[in-house]
Protein backbone atom coordinates (compact mmCIF):
# COMPACT_ATOMS: atom_id res chain seq x y z
CA UNK A 1 0.00 0.00 0.00
CA UNK A 2 1.34 3.43 -0.98
CA UNK A 3 2.67 5.70 1.80
CA UNK A 4 1.06 9.14 1.66
CA UNK A 5 1.96 12.63 2.83
CA UNK A 6 -0.25 14.64 5.22
CA UNK A 7 -0.52 17.36 2.57
CA UNK A 8 -2.40 14.92 0.31
CA UNK A 9 -5.32 14.93 2.74
CA UNK A 10 -5.39 18.70 3.37
CA UNK A 11 -8.96 19.96 3.47
CA UNK A 12 -9.85 23.63 3.86
CA UNK A 13 -13.43 24.69 4.58
CA UNK A 14 -14.19 28.42 4.55
CA UNK A 15 -17.52 29.79 5.69
CA UNK A 16 -19.17 32.80 7.32
CA UNK A 17 -20.85 32.80 10.73
CA UNK A 18 -24.54 33.66 10.30
CA UNK A 19 -26.88 34.98 13.02
CA UNK A 20 -28.83 31.70 13.26
CA UNK A 21 -25.61 29.86 14.21
CA UNK A 22 -24.84 31.99 17.26
CA UNK A 23 -25.59 32.00 20.97
CA UNK A 24 -27.01 34.83 23.12
CA UNK A 25 -23.63 36.61 22.97
CA UNK A 26 -23.68 36.54 19.14
CA UNK A 27 -20.79 34.06 19.02
CA UNK A 28 -20.73 30.83 17.03
CA UNK A 29 -22.24 27.89 18.94
CA UNK A 30 -19.57 25.36 19.90
CA UNK A 31 -21.65 22.57 18.37
CA UNK A 32 -21.80 24.42 15.04
CA UNK A 33 -18.03 24.66 15.01
CA UNK A 34 -17.65 20.99 15.97
CA UNK A 35 -19.88 20.01 13.04
CA UNK A 36 -17.75 22.04 10.62
CA UNK A 37 -14.59 20.48 12.04
CA UNK A 38 -16.11 16.99 11.77
CA UNK A 39 -16.94 17.56 8.08
CA UNK A 40 -13.45 18.84 7.27
CA UNK A 41 -11.82 15.95 9.15
CA UNK A 42 -14.10 13.46 7.42
CA UNK A 43 -13.07 14.73 4.00
CA UNK A 44 -9.38 14.63 5.00
CA UNK A 45 -9.78 11.02 6.18
CA UNK A 46 -11.57 10.07 2.95
CA UNK A 47 -8.84 11.70 0.87
CA UNK A 48 -6.19 9.72 2.72
CA UNK A 49 -7.93 6.36 2.73
CA UNK A 50 -10.11 6.66 -0.39
CA UNK A 51 -12.74 4.77 1.63
CA UNK A 52 -15.95 5.39 3.53
CA UNK A 53 -14.99 6.79 6.93
CA UNK A 54 -16.81 7.11 10.23
CA UNK A 55 -16.07 9.32 13.21
CA UNK A 56 -14.70 7.17 16.03
CA UNK A 57 -13.95 9.91 18.55
CA UNK A 58 -13.33 13.56 19.18
CA UNK A 59 -10.20 13.36 21.27
CA UNK A 60 -9.53 16.98 22.03
CA UNK A 61 -11.13 20.33 21.33
CA UNK A 62 -9.92 23.69 22.58
CA UNK A 63 -12.23 26.69 22.28
CA UNK A 64 -9.58 29.36 22.72
CA UNK A 65 -11.37 32.40 21.29
CA UNK A 66 -14.96 33.32 20.58
CA UNK A 67 -16.00 33.50 16.94
CA UNK A 68 -18.44 36.42 16.49
CA UNK A 69 -21.29 36.63 14.01
CA UNK A 70 -20.09 37.75 10.59
CA UNK A 71 -16.65 36.16 11.02
CA UNK A 72 -15.00 34.30 8.19
CA UNK A 73 -14.07 30.89 9.62
CA UNK A 74 -11.46 28.60 8.08
CA UNK A 75 -11.10 24.97 9.14
CA UNK A 76 -7.90 23.29 7.98
CA UNK A 77 -7.77 19.53 8.51
CA UNK A 78 -5.26 16.86 7.57
CA UNK A 79 -4.30 13.38 8.67
CA UNK A 80 -1.59 13.47 11.32
CA UNK A 81 -1.11 9.69 11.61
CA UNK A 82 -2.58 6.51 10.18
CA UNK A 83 -2.71 3.26 12.13
CA UNK A 84 -4.32 0.02 10.91
CA UNK A 85 -7.81 1.17 9.99
CA UNK A 86 -7.91 4.36 12.02
CA UNK A 87 -6.57 7.81 11.28
CA UNK A 88 -5.96 10.76 13.57
CA UNK A 89 -6.92 14.04 11.94
CA UNK A 90 -5.84 17.38 13.32
CA UNK A 91 -8.06 20.39 12.68
CA UNK A 92 -6.90 24.00 13.07
CA UNK A 93 -9.56 26.70 13.08
CA UNK A 94 -8.86 30.27 12.07
CA UNK A 95 -10.78 33.48 11.62
CA UNK A 96 -9.81 35.82 8.82
CA UNK A 97 -10.07 39.58 9.00
CA UNK A 98 -12.05 40.59 5.92
CA UNK A 99 -10.10 43.83 5.40
CA UNK A 100 -6.50 42.84 6.14
CA UNK A 101 -6.72 39.11 5.41
CA UNK A 102 -4.89 38.44 8.68
CA UNK A 103 -5.66 35.02 10.15
CA UNK A 104 -6.04 34.36 13.89
CA UNK A 105 -6.08 30.84 15.30
CA UNK A 106 -9.19 30.40 17.45
CA UNK A 107 -9.59 26.67 17.94
CA UNK A 108 -8.09 23.25 17.33
CA UNK A 109 -9.28 19.71 17.62
CA UNK A 110 -8.17 16.14 17.15
CA UNK A 111 -10.55 13.61 15.65
CA UNK A 112 -10.22 9.88 15.01
CA UNK A 113 -11.85 8.28 11.98
CA UNK A 114 -12.02 4.64 10.92
CA UNK A 115 -12.09 3.54 7.28
CA UNK A 116 -14.73 0.92 6.55
CA UNK A 117 -16.05 -1.07 3.62
CA UNK A 118 -19.69 -0.97 2.49
CA UNK A 119 -20.67 -3.42 5.24
CA UNK A 120 -19.11 -1.27 7.96
CA UNK A 121 -16.12 -3.56 8.48
CA UNK A 122 -12.86 -1.70 9.21
CA UNK A 123 -10.30 -1.80 6.39
CA UNK A 124 -6.59 -1.08 6.25
CA UNK A 125 -5.45 2.46 5.41
CA UNK A 126 -2.17 3.70 3.91
CA UNK A 127 0.61 4.77 6.27
CA UNK A 128 1.65 8.39 6.37
CA UNK A 129 5.04 10.07 6.17
CA UNK A 130 5.18 13.51 7.79
CA UNK A 131 7.34 16.17 6.15
CA UNK A 132 7.22 19.44 8.12
CA UNK A 133 8.33 19.97 11.71
CA UNK A 134 4.72 20.43 12.82
CA UNK A 135 3.59 17.30 10.94
CA UNK A 136 6.38 15.31 12.63
CA UNK A 137 5.41 16.62 16.08
CA UNK A 138 1.76 15.74 15.53
CA UNK A 139 2.71 12.33 14.09
CA UNK A 140 4.86 11.50 17.13
CA UNK A 141 2.18 12.73 19.56
CA UNK A 142 -0.53 10.68 17.87
CA UNK A 143 0.78 7.38 19.22
CA UNK A 144 0.90 8.78 22.77
CA UNK A 145 -2.65 10.12 22.40
CA UNK A 146 -3.86 6.75 21.06
CA UNK A 147 -2.22 4.83 23.87
CA UNK A 148 -3.66 7.21 26.47
CA UNK A 149 -7.14 6.78 25.02
CA UNK A 150 -6.79 2.98 24.96
CA UNK A 151 -5.40 2.96 28.50
CA UNK A 152 -8.22 5.14 29.87
CA UNK A 153 -10.85 2.97 28.16
CA UNK A 154 -9.30 -0.21 29.60
CA UNK A 155 -8.40 -1.61 26.18
CA UNK A 156 -4.69 -1.87 27.01
CA UNK A 157 -2.81 -2.33 30.26
CA UNK A 158 -0.35 0.24 31.63
CA UNK A 159 2.50 -2.10 30.65
CA UNK A 160 1.39 -1.94 27.01
CA UNK A 161 1.45 1.87 26.95
CA UNK A 162 5.11 2.00 25.95
CA UNK A 163 5.04 5.56 24.60
CA UNK A 164 3.45 6.84 27.80
CA UNK A 165 5.93 4.98 29.99
CA UNK A 166 8.77 6.56 28.01
CA UNK A 167 7.50 10.01 28.99
CA UNK A 168 8.05 9.22 32.65
CA UNK A 169 11.27 7.20 32.44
Amino acid sequence: MEVKKPQNSLTILTDMVLPGETNALSNLFGGELLARMDRACSIAAQRHSRRIVVTASVNHVAFNKAVPVGSVVIVEAKVSRAFNSSMEIYADVWTEDRESGQKTKVNEGIYTFVAVDRTGTPVEVPKIEPETTLEKERYDGALRRKQLSLLLSGKISPEEATELKALFS
